[in-house]
């Protein structure tokens, strides 16, 4: 008789994801503080932003109490609750979402660093803190930071993997006699 092989150790299992759900915690926390530390709060406009590239790239500091384009201002601690259920949903369906491929790890380690980042912002300020400003001629782009930008880029590298792991399935089951 076989001895069953010892279970795993989630920790080294979702190493990848850990890594990288802390590393984006960390970085967006660490910008915000920068921000917070050289910009005022409610810094939007010449001359308390700081240029990067002028006219297209600019740092300035504002407030959050929405999600994305601001849509549910005034609703940051339910947006908390709803991020903190996410990240309780992703532990529980780790398996389905096979979180134990290394793309997926790449995915949700930027999803969850980007939701810890927003929800760590929330709980303690009431807000998220903005500085991210991007405008070109008369189109401007609404202020994010950089757990938004984690959480986007996630849920695309995400999708795209879905997407080809989809297609390379179907084509399994053409070829398969």
């Amino acid at each position: 008789m076989r001895n069953p092989e010892p279970p795993r150790n989630p920790l080294s299992t979702y190493r990848l994801l850990v890594f990288l759900a802390v590393a984006i915690f960390a970085a967006d926390q660490l910008t915000k503080i920068l921000i917070s530390r050289f910009i005022d709060l409610g810094s939007f406009y010449l001359p308390h932003i700081i240029q990067v590239i002028p006219g297209f790239f600019h740092l300035v500091h504002v407030s959050n109490t929405g999600a994305a384009w601001s849509l549910f201002t005034g609703y940051s601690i339910w947006l908390a609750v709803i991020g903190f259920g996410a990240l309780v949903a992703i532990w529980f369906m780790r398996h389905t979402l096979q979180l134990e491929l290394k793309i997926n790890q790449w995915a949700f380690g930027m999803i969850i660093g980007g939701i810890m980042g927003n929800v760590f912002d929330r709980l303690r300020l009431g807000y998220v803190i903005d500085f991210l400003d991007f405008q070109f001629g008369g189109w401007h782009f609404p202020s994010f930071n950089i757990a938004d930008s984690s959480i986007t880029v996630g849920v695309a590298i995400y999708a795209i993997a879905s997407i080809i792991y989809d297609v390379g399935k179907k084509k399994e089951k053409v070829s398969a006699p």
